[in-house]
């Protein structure tokens, strides 16, 4: 088995004949998409015809441009320091700044359709497209003229995503002085699950003093990203970032409100699980922030890779075959790059790529059982993109609150079922890991939830320096975590190392994540109920996510997300947890 990914499924280099030819007709794709994009402003004189010839358009850029950005991304978040890989990204960047004007021109003359109906009734092709038009039509209404959302786009490569990229580089190149060493980022982060709490509470103060190196630097990112995002939603007429964040995400602000209430309802939960590990760790003011993630029982266990796959497939088999069957094509086909090392991205993720039907999987394994987690909810997703491989290639594309669905419905499978087969000091180590992740996705979530608001607020009318945003990241820490957590010691700079801010497409990249945890638990209690009749529901709401807005897709399983009780529900479990965690571990 491989322990590294392999990208030959795209292209086998960049001097690979293949992608050399794609590039070139990437290019002149762009420039016939440009040339049809000028008649229409023109005028259609077809427009039947013009309209199919525009998704035909769509289409063929869609897979064409993925291909060679997702090879090109794929490659730099293994090496971010690769000088090649970085020339290569800028070049496939300048190329698709290229089309944001010609694909305004066509957003709105497909907008301007007056009888759209017409055509979807006699195409099936058009038809399977409903949702995505619809959304186009939608979307027009905040498109500015084609001459400035050509800028925007060019601009934003020596801006936003010129920003982004440094904090990317700064964080997975940043050296960390810990005993002597020295250490990258993940490595450090990863002493966080230490079984020597004398290692934890080192690697947290050296990962601290490390980010003094950067902070300045990265406060630039922070606050340049944030402020093109404010001025380009003023100029578009959003409301407010979150508003934009809100329709991308096919969700409404109902929703959004009915699970915050929730979770702020349920908070005293997650400090009373927080405060008691802090007391079975000895620690009387609430648990210091680099205790967090110390194993308690006898969860000190190491696991292969080899070990991790077998462990996933014990529990995913008994869910569903073609989830296990992907997960075995997963490891032994090379879709995982395992391991930290030092110019890797930290953390993890999971790239759906459905026009070759793959998925690829970056983690930075260490061997803990969090790690096999955090494999699971990246194979998590990837199962998400098996359910959405089959749809025509403008409907493949899911939004940020429902995209934590199946990764964490995954967690939950692995967890649930260990902790049944577990007992005494196993049982109660395998629930507190449970916790810890459950506490990440509601309450440090909400935390940068709160941060991202007020960042976005303040920087409407001042540079905020980084000793500022340490602040504002410790008010946002303290009114989430409350007493929970020791205020003395809790991570001023987690806005540094977190690369969710750090984007000019994509804000408020927190709450989506409760929402999956919370959706995901409340489909596992369905399922808990139901049995084998649940999995084709399931699997059709995978399916639905991307052609679907939210609410609409969990009205799939018959779940109404506007209703705070739905929230609750779900919560109700993990508070069900929390006790039974307190029960274990007093005895």
């Amino acid at each position: 088995m491989n322990k590294e990914w392999s990208l030959e499924a795209l292209y086998k280099g960049f001097d690979d004949k293949t992608y050399m030819e794609d590039k070139k007709k990437l290019v002149a794709l762009i420039n016939d998409i440009s040339r049809f994009s000028d008649t229409l402003s023109q005028g259609s004189k077809d427009e039947e015809a013009d309209l199919l010839k525009a998704i035909d358009y769509l289409e063929e850029f869609d897979i064409l441009g993925k291909k060679l950005s997702y090879y090109v991304q794929l490659k730099q978040s293994v090496n971010t320091s690769d000088g090649e890989i970085m020339n290569e990204m800028n070049n496939i960047e300048k190329s698709l700044s290229e089309i944001s004007k010609p694909l305004t021109i066509i957003q709105k003359f497909i907008a301007g359709i007056e009888d759209l109906d017409k055509y979807l009734v006699k195409y099936p092709k058009l038809k399977e497209y409903e949702f995505i038009l619809a959304e186009m039509i939608q979307e027009a209404k905040y498109l500015l003229s084609d001459d400035v959302e050509d800028v925007i786009a060019k601009l934003n490569i020596s801006a936003g995503s010129a920003w982004s990229n440094m904090q990317n580089y700064m964080t997975s190149t940043l050296e960390v002085e810990y005993r002597d060493k020295l250490l990258t980022l993940p490595e450090i982060r990863n002493m966080a699950y230490s079984a020597d709490p004398m290692v934890r509470k080192d690697a947290y103060e050296a990962e601290l003093k490390a980010y003094e190196k950067i902070k300045d630097a990265v406060s630039y990112s922070l606050n340049n990203i944030k402020t093109q995002v404010n001025t380009v939603c003023k100029l578009r007429g959003y409301e407010s970032p979150l508003e934009m964040t809100l329709i991308q995400s096919r969700m409404k602000k109902e929703t959004l409100d009915a699970m915050l209430e929730a979770i702020n309802e349920y908070m005293p939960v997650f400090r009373k699980y927080l405060r008691h590990k802090g007391t079975l760790l000895g620690h009387d003011n609430g648990l210091p922030w680099y205790d967090m993630f110390a194993p308690l029982g006898e969860s000190n266990r190491s696991f292969t890779v080899e070990e991790a796959k077998e462990y996933l497939l014990k529990h995913f088999s008994g869910f569903s075959k073609d989830l296990a069957d992907m997960v075995e094509e997963a490891f032994d086909n090379e879709w995982i790059d395992f391991y930290p090392k030092k110019g890797k991205v930290g953390g993890a993720f999971c790239e759906n790529i459905p026009f070759i039907k793959q998925s690829r999987i970056l983690t930075n394994f260490t061997g803990s059982l969090s790690d096999v987690i955090t494999l699971a909810h990246e194979l998590g997703h990837a199962y998400h993109g098996l359910h959405i491989e089959e749809h025509l290639p403008l409907n493949t594309e899911y939004s940020m609150p429902v995209a934590e669905t199946a990764s964490t419905f995954n967690e939950t499978i692995i967890m649930e079922a260990a902790i049944k087969e577990a007992s005494g000091n196993e049982k109660m180590a395998l629930i507190e890991s449970q916790l810890q992740d459950v506490t990440q996705i509601i309450t440090d979530i909400y935390s940068r939830y709160l941060f991202e608001t007020e960042v976005f607020e303040k920087s409407k009318t001042g540079f905020l320096f980084a000793d500022e945003l340490k602040e504002i990241m410790l008010n946002a820490q303290k009114e989430a975590y409350g007493e929970g957590l020791d205020s003395n010691y809790l991570h001023p700079y987690m806005w540094v190392c977190k690369g969710h801010y750090y984007s000019t497409d994509i804000s408020f990249y927190n709450f989506p994540y409760a929402f999956g945890g919370l959706f995901a638990r409340g489909l596992y209690e369905k399922y808990k109920v139901e049995g084998e009749e649940f999995i084709p529901k399931y699997q059709a709401l995978l399916k639905s996510t991307t052609i679907m807005s939210v609410e609409d897709a969990a009205g799939i399983a018959e779940i109404n997300l506007e209703d705070p009780q739905f929230w609750r529900t779900s919560l109700k479990a993990y508070e069900k947890l929390v006790e039974e965690f307190i029960k274990i571990s007093q005895n």
